[in-house]
């Protein structure tokens, strides 16, 4: 009788040392999900000063600056959504990590093709960019075979889950 009253106790510690754990760890996403959100809007509002500061400038280069920073939101826009999924589903998913990923690849291949433009005539310097371009187109194809995979694995568990049995 002793013996059950302390696994009880014991067992009572553990779930609220549980509650008191999955309390701070809803603080600290709601934290970063406010500061993303933040985040977000001062790019945007950033990009909008940009926009206006630039006028004058040739528009490929205003092109390039808006373009620039507004796939900087995407990426906290798509970490926005990484940390409100793990706070609904309580678990880490993945992937909006690689989207994240396919985001920055995609952003330096931006930067890096306009300077690599400017760099026709300095030979070294324009392969290393053009190396440095397909470093990174290598990059997003690995990242997006990784999100088509994930894909095709959670198909296949729900698959598997809604599938009745056929011993039945």
């Amino acid at each position: 009788m002793a013996q059950s009253k302390e696994t009880e106790a014991e067992q009572e510690r553990e779930r609220f040392a549980d509650r008191v754990l999955r309390i701070a760890e809803d603080a600290i996403y709601w934290s970063i999900a406010i500061l993303l959100f933040a985040g977000s809007v001062v790019l945007i509002a950033a990009q909008v000063n940009l926009m206006l500061q630039l006028r004058s400038a040739p528009a490929a280069q205003i092109m390039l600056e808006l373009l620039d920073g507004l796939l900087l939101v995407f990426i906290f826009v798509e970490l926005l959504y990484a940390v409100r999924t793990s706070l609904r589903s309580r678990e880490l998913v993945a992937e909006p990590f690689l989207i994240v990923g396919i985001l920055a690849c995609i952003k330096e291949i931006v930067v890096v093709s306009v300077d690599a433009a400017k760099l026709l005539d300095k030979g070294p310097e324009f392969a290393r960019a053009i190396v440095q371009v397909g470093v990174l187109g290598g990059l997003v194809l690995v990242l997006a075979i990784a999100i088509f995979v994930l894909r095709l694995q959670r198909r296949g568990a729900d698959h598997m889950r809604d599938k009745p049995d056929d011993d039945s």
